[in-house]
């Protein structure tokens, strides 16, 4: 299991404006200067993150981003399901999903819902504010 480079990259994201506060104006084009990430990918992440209700848009002069909520309140999890979806560590986890050639005789479908619980669990385990913070 790995995470997509966009999904990283709003983490990495994410955490800079966690650093900034809960109420501060940010444009793509400073968190792509403080994080090197590609301003065209910032921008596509900005407009993701505020359709996910992780960060809103304000317009006019002065306009910018700013996250929806305090940083202690969002989690990786948030982060990474605005930008790849549900987490879902098989297709029968995914609800509507069927096109397993293996879904009518197989014996470990009933687990993969606890173990994609425990993954998604954990990752929801971690608030915004640990990962904005700096390593020791």
């Amino acid at each position: 299991m790995k995470l997509s480079s966009l999904a990283d990259y709003a983490v990495v994201m994410m955490s800079a404006a966690a650093r900034h506060g809960c109420g501060a104006r940010l444009s793509a084009t400073l968190l792509a200067d403080e994080t090197g990430v590609p301003l065209p990918t910032a921008q596509k992440l900005m407009q993701k993150l505020a359709a996910a209700g992780l960060m809103s848009s304000l317009r006019g002069s002065g306009g910018g981003f700013k996250l929806t909520r305090p940083a202690a309140a969002i989690t990786l999890a948030d982060i990474i399901e605005a930008i790849e979806g549900p987490i879902a560590m098989t297709a029968c986890v995914e609800t509507g999903r069927h096109d397993c050639g293996l879904e009518k005789t197989c014996q470990t479908k009933s687990h993969w819902s606890v173990v994609n619980g425990a993954v998604r669990g954990a990752l929801a385990a971690v608030p915004l504010t640990q990962l904005a913070e700096a390593r020791r």
